[in-house]
């Protein structure tokens, strides 16, 4: 996927606001504090405004990448939910606005909360770009998450790569309190490993508890059957222009982002057969395809035999939902 042409022209500007040089170097050591997980002493990954527009290059891109692919899941488990209202708990550069936006073009009220001055102004500077005026006229409030803050509930509530900062004793409290300011939908997105699968699925347990509907990526409200040094991830490819690939020191075109994610939601979502959960393995007259099913995971071969399957199978990719047949 591309990002969108007013958003790639947004971060071009910023690019184009710091010497590269700045934004490369800074690009790098920020990229080895998020491996290492070792934030500053305040608490972020960032302190100064090359940080910050090295974040814009380096990770708004791919983290766009994996809230769409996440929120278009749970879009098509609720293809007649039309959200009015987004609230986006640590927002960032306001990545999740750019990605709900062009799925709900129809959002009319969005408040963003962020801790980061430096993200706030950025997010701002990129947002004067947007063709949509709900991206245009967000509300930022500076709101640190730990902190006391209050919300009316929201149809779409996102937070998106912030539980894997917070301290394990904090997420828990955070979770209820985006659950009680949640009107409809609840999205969490988290990086693509083991140990931020670990916070989603601890998320999906406490949310379920607390009557929530999983309607992505999961088809049941069941246990999650993953066991072992298994874990459940998924992966977008979004295309780099040429100056991300500059600060970046990149040779490829694309790159492909691997997120963990949950949905959940007051309304049950419709029912799906199962959601793919590995590359599909294409051999010659048969495609094998590794599902999470409501009634646990399985393995499936899907034949030539059978015309209608195989032909749907075909256009089969990795994190896709199979509708009931």
């Amino acid at each position: 996927m591309d990002l969108p042409a007013d958003l790639r022209l947004a971060l071009a500007n910023e690019l184009a606001s710091a010497p590269q040089k700045n934004v490369a170097d800074a690009a790098e050591k920020l990229s080895s504090r998020y491996r290492s997980g070792q934030a500053l002493a305040n608490g972020t990954f960032l302190h100064s405004r090359a940080d910050v527009v090295a974040y814009a290059a380096y990770r708004l891109p791919a983290t766009f990448a994996a809230i769409y692919a996440a929120l278009n899941e749970a879009r098509k488990r609720r293809p007649d939910w039309h959200p009015h209202s987004l609230l986006d708990a640590g927002s960032g550069p306001g990545t999740a606005l750019w990605a709900a936006s062009e799925l709900w073009p129809e959002l009319e009220q969005v408040t963003l909360l962020e801790r980061d001055d430096g993200m706030i102004t950025c997010g701002k500077q990129i947002a004067a770009h947007a063709r949509s005026r709900i991206v245009r006229e967000a509300v930022w409030q500076k709101v640190d998450l730990l902190g006391p803050w209050e919300s009316e509930p929201k149809d779409l509530v996102i937070t998106a790569y912030v539980l894997n900062e917070l301290p394990a004793s904090r997420r828990e409290t955070l979770i209820d309190k985006l659950w009680s300011v949640t009107a409809d939908t609840l999205v969490i997105i988290e990086p693509g490993t083991p140990a931020g699968y670990s916070h989603v699925i601890q998320t999906r347990q406490q949310l379920i508890a607390a009557g929530a509907n999983i309607i992505a990526p999961c088809p049941h409200n069941l246990p999650c059957p993953m066991a072992g040094n298994d874990w459940c991830h998924f992966s977008q490819r979004i295309a780099r222009t040429r100056l991300q690939r500059q600060v970046k020191q990149a040779t490829l075109s694309y790159e492909d982002e691997k997120f963990s994610y949950i949905a959940a939601s007051r309304t049950m979502g419709s029912p799906i057969q199962g959601r793919v959960i590995r590359h599909p393995q294409i051999r010659p007259g048969h495609i094998q395809l590794q599902l999470c099913t409501p009634e646990g995971l399985r393995s499936t071969i899907v034949t030539r035999k059978d015309k209608e399957a195989f032909r749907e199978a075909r256009d089969i990719a990795w994190g896709d939902a199979l509708s009931p047949r």
